[in-house]
């Protein structure tokens, strides 16, 4: 079976995760084709399938930036250069997805596999792919409002140009039944995928304690991931301060700055007194420093406000390292509490700090979680059994377009 599998994301977590998935359909005899943008962050990598970067688009993530400080008049005028920047953004967009569209029809693969769509006029074209005869399907991440802006298709007629729609999870896959009149038998649950990707991608061994002046005995809890408002960061600061009432601990917060400005996190914890012990590293990290970043944590720590599932969640299971998480979307049914991690209400900074402490303050129990974690990994997220689920469930409707 010929898949193209359109993943417009060039850098950052969707891309990783359409190349495992990509790997394991091409494991599984499929002939897969991933198109996504000119700026491929994972081309240096080995490739058991073709790639196509003819979406002419920008770099959506850049390895190691930090973001800039700017005055109230530099900040306006950038203000205003983001304005015109989204409008020429908008036209090339437009004009990318005209451009597959054509591309697609020409090649006509027996299934065109859609990633995140975040768009509503992605519609039209989907429309026109859907006409033209082609088995269109979606592993849809995401199908809610975050952080005040779509993060699925904000067209929900556009859902019915799907033949199948993979969804993370029962409970998404619950959720997006009750969000949207698309038959039932469409829809298809699937695991995340581990990130087995992340845990032998250029990894030079090490950790990044001394880097972040953390000495090597004092037991670390990790944010890592997108800074976006909806992953509850306001509220991990909060509880750990709480946290360091009852232990000596560090704190590291690292990933791209979304949507929350890395300066007021440090703002409040230098209000609740603990700026020493938090560190606020606001960079894309490159694959190679994801292992360091990782090994330097005891628990990774997720207080998401939203969200459906994580990716952050599956790189802590691949290195072993145990998890707290709060009880948002689909997030509880990756944790198994107790052997995992732990699982607290959505913006209870009290109850947080209580389970961070549980973690940190017994480092045999959190050791034994992480090996459980590093077990799930393996077992419970396989991406053989995703791969096979998704070729026979996009079979099916390419089947009945030939008959």
């Amino acid at each position: 079976m010929r898949i193209a599998v359109v993943e417009p994301d060039g850098g950052g977590g969707m891309i990783h995760y359409a190349y495992q998935l990509c790997t394991a359909l091409a494991a599984e005899g499929a002939d897969v084709t991933l198109i996504t943008s000119r700026h491929y962050e994972l081309a240096d990598l080995p490739h058991d399938f073709t790639v196509d970067t003819r979406m002419r688009l920008w770099a959506n993530v850049v390895p190691g930036r930090r973001p800039k400080n700017r005055g109230r008049i530099l900040g306006s005028l950038n203000a205003w250069g983001r304005s015109v920047r989204r409008a020429v953004r908008g036209a090339k967009l437009v004009w990318a997805w005209e451009r597959l569209t054509r591309h697609l029809i020409r090649i006509r693969p027996d299934v065109v596999q859609f990633g995140v769509v975040r768009f509503g006029f992605v519609a039209f074209f989907l429309r026109r792919l859907q006409r033209a005869g082609l088995v269109l399907t979606q592993v849809c991440h995401e199908f809610t409002e975050r952080d005040g802006e779509p993060t699925g298709i904000d067209t929900p007629s556009a859902y019915h140009t799907f033949s199948r729609i993979f969804l993370h999870g029962d409970a998404n896959l619950s959720s997006f039944l009750a969000a949207f009149a698309v038959p039932p038998e469409r829809c298809v649950a699937i695991p995340h995928g581990n990130e087995a990707l992340l845990a032998r991608a250029g990894d030079p061994g090490g950790d990044l304690r001394g880097g972040y002046g953390i000495p090597p005995e004092r037991p670390v809890a990790l944010f890592f991931g997108g800074l976006r408002p909806s992953k509850g960061l306001d509220d991990l600061i909060d509880a750990f301060a709480l946290v360091l009432a009852e232990l000596d601990a560090s704190l590291v917060v690292a990933g791209a700055a979304q949507g929350v400005d890395p300066g007021a996190l440090v703002a409040r914890a230098e209000r609740l007194g603990i700026a020493g012990r938090v560190v606020v590293d606001p960079r894309y990290l490159p694959l190679g420093e994801v292992g360091p970043l990782l090994r330097t944590a005891n628990v990774v720590v997720l207080p998401y406000r939203s969200a459906s599932a994580s990716g952050a969640l599956q790189v802590a299971y691949a290195f072993g390292k145990p998890v707290i998480v709060t009880d948002a979307g689909g997030l509880p049914e990756a944790v198994e509490p107790g052997g995992t991690g732990l699982i607290v209400p959505v913006g209870s900074p009290e109850l947080l700090a209580r389970a961070v402490v549980k973690v940190l303050g017994d480092p045999a129990e959190a050791e034994r979680m992480g090996a459980n974690a590093r077990l799930a990994s393996d077992r419970d997220y396989s991406w053989k059994p995703i791969a096979r689920t998704v070729l026979a469930e996009s079979r099916r409707p390419v089947e009945e377009a030939r008959g």
